[in-house]
């Protein structure tokens, strides 16, 4: 992280702290001019005082260290809200929020605090191409938004060096003993990257574009390098044919396969529903790396259900949820396997999901949710998220051409119905009234009583409430 000259004085009041801004679309520690501050008597940290919209770009730096390239996440977080403090201390916040090196807390190393170096061959049918990441880092800091100045948030480094317990760096490029072979030409793969790649694997998307996401991800550690891109294809690979390989038939009776997946991966499950005569089976799966992506890109921001049907060999429909980055581009951050849409288990999944990412940060909310099946219930989503419901415009019309050529005979007729819809969706958002165009549409063709009852009994309902949503 670079050195940083320690202050000997200690300051006892926020107010004291001189506001740092330094140039650039992001900063980091070695940035900064740090303070001993004295919280209370027995405990003194190292803290930064920077402008609030600057936060990102402290946590952009950070990321990308050269030394210890890594990705903070959130561990938890409070809020609260103006008003509710009568007597107000100068370092009281609005907004706090604990960021851990994602290398940590815990460490998953076999049988110490350093994960062994592999320097022999694996057996790799039935496990990962490298270890886990979770090594044991200490690293950690806190960022409050200040009650009394909104404006400015106070960086608390509780650990700045990327050690374990026992003293020792346990990532990135100055490890040579936790990365693996070859850990002087590559640097060690973190989970975000790792998890992104398996999740892209399990989804079937084709492996060209896998190794480009994946080789793009590790770009961001070490740049670009003919030797690391060959490597990055080469794990890829093998990734996906150790995933290809393995089974998840665990019993022979499927309930009690189901049980043990679940008993085996508790910290990826978030719900998990048996099938008995009263109940549909579901099956609720989030990853840590997709939890934090949904923290991440998903507060104040659009959320998207993506349904597949007759993906499996049983049959399940697969309910995917989607969040999208900086770039825009689709991440999922869940997956929920039911047949159910009654509006009691799409409740429940759903309380269950956003349970898990508020236990993390308290302050999480979408700005709305985006469907692409109609059939879906709507009142779970509104109770559950409290947001504006979307329907995908292109599922929409697909639906529509669907049930068009189904119901109406006349080529001609089909062609001016659809016409005339699309005139109906594009006045939503001009100045034209939606439901006086569909009354339109509905006197134009009166004689086409099969499809006009389908679409007043099915989607006017449906439509009519979100429009007044929108209004």
């Amino acid at each position: 992280m670079g050195e940083v000259m320690e202050m000997t004085e200690v300051r006892q009041s926020v107010s004291d702290l001189p506001v740092q801004d330094p140039p650039g679309e992001e900063f980091s520690a070695a940035d900064l001019r740090w303070v001993k501050y004295a919280s209370s008597e027995h405990h003194c940290d190292d803290v930064a005082l920077i402008p609030y919209d600057r936060m990102e770009a402290f946590i952009s730096g950070e990321c990308n260290n050269p030394e210890y390239p890594t990705r903070f996440h959130i561990e938890r977080g409070r809020k609260r809200e103006r008003g509710t403090l009568k007597e107000v201390r100068s370092d009281d916040y609005l907004l706090y929020r604990m960021y851990w090196c994602s290398f940590g807390p815990e460490n998953y190393g076999e049988g110490g605090t350093i994960l062994p170096s592999r320097r022999y061959r694996l057996n790799t049918r039935n496990r990962a191409a490298r270890p886990q990441s979770m090594r044991g880092c200490t690293c950690h800091f806190a960022i409050k938004r200040l009650y009394a100045r909104p404006s400015l948030a106070l960086i608390i480094y509780h650990e700045r060096r990327h050690v374990n317990k026992s003293g020792f760096v346990c990532h990135g490029p100055l490890d040579r003993d936790a990365i693996g072979p070859g850990a002087r030409k590559v640097p060690y793969v973190g989970s975000e990257i790792q998890q992104q790649t398996m999740s892209l694997i399990y989804l079937g998307v084709p492996e060209e574009n896998i190794l480009q996401t994946h080789i793009e991800g590790i770009q961001r550690y070490c740049g670009s390098d003919a030797k690391v891109d060959s490597l990055a294809s080469q794990y890829v690979h093998k990734l996906g044919m150790i995933i290809k390989r393995s089974t998840h038939e665990l019993d022979l009776d499927d309930q009690a396969s189901i049980r043990m997946w679940v008993d085996r991966n508790k910290k990826s499950v978030f719900f998990h529903q048996d099938s008995t005569e009263t109940d549909a089976f579901v099956l609720g799966i989030q990853t840590e790396w997709q939890l934090q992506q949904m923290i991440r890109f998903g507060h104040q921001n659009i959320l998207a259900s993506h349904s597949s049907f007759g993906v499996s060999k049983l049959k399940y429909p697969l309910h995917t949820i989607l969040v999208f980055d900086s770039r825009q581009q689709a991440l999922p951050v869940a997956w929920v396997i039911t047949r159910s849409v009654t509006k009691h288990d799409t409740s429940r999944w759903m309380k269950a999901l956003t349970s898990r990412i508020h236990s993390v940060d308290s302050n999480w909310r979408i700005g709305g949710f985006i469907i692409d099946d109609p059939t879906s219930e709507l009142d779970p989503i509104r109770n559950v998220f409290s947001c504006p419901i979307f329907f995908s415009l292109w599922h929409i019309r697909r639906t529509w051409l669907k049930n068009i050529i189904k119901k109406c005979s006349n080529t001609e007729v089909q062609r001016e119905i659809f016409t005339q819809l699309g005139k109906f969706m594009y006045s939503i958002w001009s100045e034209k009234n939606p439901m006086d165009v569909l009354e339109q549409l509905f006197q134009d063709f009166v004689d086409q009583t099969t499809f006009i009852q389908y679409f007043k009994s099915f989607w006017v309902p449906k439509l009519g409430k979100n429009l007044r949503d929108v209004d």
